[in-house]
């Protein structure tokens, strides 16, 4: 398996153990919606849930595969996906916390881009 290959598994894996997980807690509120676009290597969890008379929506995690690297644009799980990524063998300098900006990267273990 190609490293494009592994990175859109891996990830496809993760985000959907994290919303199976989510869905299948005790609060039920709020549904996780996995969307995922291998033509373009975007890799999202969507929360749904009814506010106060309107349905409301917001990315839990965004990802994506740019430039052979594993950039997290959104992470609002309690220890990140980044934990479960390193676990699985991705190395630290696969992955960019694009949530971010450019100059606090440098401060990170993680590549810059």
């Amino acid at each position: 398996m190609d490293r494009l290959e592994l990175y859109r598994d891996l990830i496809q894996r993760v985000l959907s153990e994290f919303a199976d997980w989510a869905n299948g807690s005790s609060n039920q509120d709020s549904e996780m919606i996995c969307l995922f676009d291998e033509k373009r290597d975007h890799y999202l969890v969507l929360r749904v849930r009814w506010g106060e008379y309107r349905c409301m929506q917001g990315a839990q995690i965004f990802v994506r595969i740019r430039n052979g690297k594993i950039w997290i644009e959104e992470d609002w799980t309690e220890d990140g996906i980044v934990t479960d990524l390193l676990k699985a063998g991705i190395s630290k300098e696969e992955i960019v916390l694009g949530f971010q900006p450019p100059e606090m990267r440098e401060l990170t273990e993680f590549s810059v881009a």
